[in-house]
């Protein structure tokens, strides 16, 4: 079965930092483009991070330029989103996904609340 399976979310205060996982089964994650995206109430989906598994570059939006790292390890097939200096309007759900051509697989969502 192919799965894709986020954690690492929880309350920090703001300043804090987080590592979220992206850990694959079922496939791996050779060639793919694993992108993390966040959710907040009453938002849309916002990109906040990707990267390409065959090349590994990596892309950041304004919002969290400096903040967020994106890191992949291939021998767990799993990809890390860490957040550092969190603000309150970081808190949202954040969901990966796993993309090659058409095919794209999506995790179940971490969430992610940040006090001020």
């Amino acid at each position: 079965e192919v799965q894709l399976v986020e954690s690492g979310g929880g309350l920090v205060q703001a300043g804090g930092s987080l590592r979220l996982s992206c850990a694959a089964s079922g496939f791996t994650f050779d060639d793919y483009v694993i992108t993390w995206f966040r959710q907040a109430p009453g938002k849309g989906r916002e990109g906040v991070s990707c990267i390409s598994r065959r090349d590994g570059r990596t892309y950041y939006p304004d919002s969290v330029r400096g903040r967020f790292t994106i890191s992949s390890d291939n021998a767990k097939n799993t990809v890390y989103l860490q957040m550092n200096n969190l603000k309150p309007e970081d808190t949202a759900v954040y969901y990966c996904k796993a993309t090659q051509l058409w095919v794209d697989y999506w995790g179940q969502g971490t969430q992610v609340t940040v006090s001020s």
